[in-house]
């Protein structure tokens, strides 16, 4: 685990002090009350550099980021009424996932090569801190669907044989559906959504697996050196996310508990009991590559290494492709019908 600070102009390093804290989960249905009776400081994203003195502006839900015009590290004030109590520390260096990142580049068919070339020049990658909510939840569903068995009937049916047609008895499957209904129970433990709108949940969601047992309580010198956030997306909107996560795997034990060869779930209803969050910051290495007028954007998982992005393809090499296999394809058929010119070229 990366404990220590280390700058990057001398190489000096600072071990972050190990607490000894436990990690809390925290009732999702008070904190929905105490957001209605409280709101968000409002405080100046200007920050004067300590080294340089230059002022410079944050966004309006930063928390960390470097000066741009010395890159010291500087941290202000969180202004969101819930503030994360604990964090993932970046287990892969920038250098690390430098080459996770290029080696996966590499991997790509038909990749354009300025993209395979990306991390060659002076880009870098970026590191932020990016805010989720985890969720804890009960959940109990009754259901009403239908169990479909498989069974087959003879029928005579008219088949082709030998280019003719010939009456014959085949065997036809037909579905005989029963009305079901039932309850299931779930326990969900760490449902993980991402609070933050700078990468695109396509790519965030499926940066998944985090690995939450080993979460660190909060401190802020873990920011140093990284871009960090406050959360955009608020509690509850993050539940209702989280609720679509738990109902793909409600929906997987409700049909495995009806059996037979086919399901049909025509209604159920889940209630929520016991519900509980915390609001946590991952670790993720980005990078932004432009190709065509377009952005493609990346990420990776700074915990685990797992790489997620959009891909550009060259079509060029597309195109090249093609043209080679079909000058291979008509070569061939050229000297499959002219047996005479291979003898003639031995």
């Amino acid at each position: 685990m990366h404990n220590t600070l280390e700058c990057e102009f001398c190489s000096s390093k600072e071990p972050i002090e190990q607490s000894t804290e436990t990690i809390h989960e925290y009732n999702f249905q008070e904190a929905l009350h105490f957001l209605e009776t409280h709101h968000e400081k409002e405080i100046s994203k200007e920050v004067q550099c300590n080294t340089c003195a230059a002022t410079f502006s944050m966004t309006p839900y930063s928390v960390s980021s470097n000066c741009p015009y010395c890159n010291t590290p500087s941290i202000t004030e969180f202004v969101k009424e819930i503030t994360p109590k604990s964090l993932l520390p970046f287990q892969l260096s920038q250098q690390e996932a430098q080459s996770i990142f290029k080696k996966w580049l590499g991997s790509l068919w038909f990749a354009p090569s300025k993209l395979k070339d990306f991390l060659d020049g002076d880009n870098k990658l970026k590191g932020y801190y990016l805010p989720h909510w985890t969720y804890d939840a009960q959940t109990d569903t009754d259901y009403h669907g239908q169990r479909g068995d498989v069974y087959y009937v003879q029928v005579e049916r008219t088949v082709i044989v030998n280019g003719r047609q010939e009456r014959r008895v085949v065997q036809e499957a037909r579905i005989k559906w029963h009305p079901v209904s039932g309850h299931v129970q779930n326990f969900f433990d760490d449902v993980t959504i991402s609070a933050s709108k700078t990468i695109s949940h396509t790519i965030l969601d499926n940066l998944t697996p985090w690995h939450t047992g080993v979460l660190v309580p909060f401190n802020e010198k873990y920011l140093s050196g990284f871009d960090s956030e406050e959360y955009t997306i608020g509690l509850d909107n993050g539940f209702e996310f989280a609720k679509v996560k738990m109902d793909r795997v409600i929906r997987q034990d409700i049909r495995f508990q009806i059996g037979g060869d086919q399901q049909r779930i025509e209604h159920m209803r889940t209630r929520y009991s016991d519900t509980t969050y915390k609001n946590v910051l991952f670790p993720v290495w980005t990078a932004q590559f432009e190709w065509k007028n377009k952005i493609y954007n990346y990420a990776i998982n700074g915990q685990t290494g797992k790489v997620i992005g959009e891909r550009p393809y060259s079509w060029t090499k597309i195109i090249l492709l093609i043209l080679t296999i079909g000058l291979i394809i008509g070569t061939l058929l050229y000297l499959d019908q002219n047996p005479n010119l291979i003898n003639n070229l031995r």
